[in-house]
């Protein structure tokens, strides 16, 4: 199972590179039978099994997710909008859009808030499932540790004051409705503006999307001794105002100070567990003796967390000069 799950990671790679570069000819059964080596038969019961859904469904839904995107972005028709991404006629488009999300293509345009888009598909996912096979392989990369200043901005996420990690974060948002993983990533992905947002895929720091903790009295009381909730979302800036999805939070960070532990880019399936070890280790070694600075443990201030193993890893907390 766990080498389908890689298999079917690599399917859902190659669809969005195809959608991307409108190779629409790239997009189908046939094309990815010649290419992973499987009878159409066998992806398509493979990729249901796993994915929860049709691949045909799957497609269309990711097509809409960057079509979607063309209309908030761009200026261009809506009539071309709709040939990009395969589709017959402006009725055609119009017809997938609102059956997807609530509203036509025109609508949205006028007024494009949150809408939850479907998300890259996650079946090789190591932090959800709990799979992968790890070594120890040393990584040439040392942890840089630096402090930075990060102007006002919001915060716009969920938070959960039960949970220890990504995993069981995600579970236990799973039981309340409306904030399961795939919803709240497509929200967020909707989004225009974010400030972390490099183009990278959905539910990954590249995307904008980040895991943070914010100290909380309310919260678990964590391994130095601070209650933290963790939270799930995107930063926004300052100025940004347009409506809020209800089941999120959106909160005002002023400008503060940070001390940031960061490790380069590193492989996901053989040194995550090296990185993570080497964090802790210099996050619980770093001496703050004569660097002017303390942890500031005061409520309501943020740990930002970015994990993209093809950038960084990247923990950033808040301090007080002293």
């Amino acid at each position: 199972m766990c080498e389908w799950q890689k298999q079917i990671q690599a399917m859902i790679g190659e669809i969005d590179i195809c959608i991307k570069k409108k190779n629409d000819q790239a997009l189908s059964l046939s094309y990815l039978s010649d290419k992973f080596g499987y009878s159409e038969f066998h992806i398509s019961r493979k990729f249901k099994e796993l994915s929860g859904m049709q691949f045909r469904d799957y497609l269309r839904y990711r097509k809409l997710a960057f079509a979607l995107k063309e209309l908030r972005d761009t200026d261009k028709s809506i009539l071309d909008i709709a040939i990009e991404y395969g589709f017959s006629s402006h009725e055609a488009f119009t017809r997938a859009f609102k059956a997807a999300y609530g509203s036509t293509p025109r609508e949205y345009r006028k007024n494009p808030g949150p809408v939850t888009l479907r998300t890259i598909i996650k079946p090789f996912d190591c932090y959800l499932l709990e799979t992968g096979v790890y070594d120890m392989k040393k990584s040439s990369e040392d942890v840089k540790v630096y402090f930075v200043t990060i102007p006002a901005h919001k915060f716009l996420h969920i938070k959960n004051y039960e949970s220890v990690g990504y995993y069981d974060f995600w579970q236990k948002q799973s039981l309340i409705p409306g904030q399961d993983c795939e919803t709240i990533c497509g929200l967020l992905d909707s989004i225009r503006g974010k400030l972390d947002d490099v183009g990278g895929s959905e539910t990954d720091s590249g995307s904008g999307q980040i895991m943070a903790f914010m100290n909380d009295p309310a919260g678990r009381i964590c391994s130095w001794g601070i209650p933290l909730a963790e939270c799930y979302g995107v930063r926004l800036p300052a100025s940004y105002c347009k409506s809020v999805p209800s089941q999120m939070l959106l909160m005002d960070v002023p400008e503060g100070e940070y001390i940031v532990f960061e490790h380069g880019p590193f492989d996901f399936e053989k040194e995550n567990n090296t990185v993570e070890e080497k964090m802790e280790a210099a996050m619980k070694a770093f001496d703050y003796t004569g660097s002017g600075y303390c942890l500031d443990t005061t409520p309501g201030r943020l740990f930002y967390f970015y994990h993209d193993c093809k950038r960084f890893w990247k923990y950033v907390r808040p301090v007080r000069r002293v």
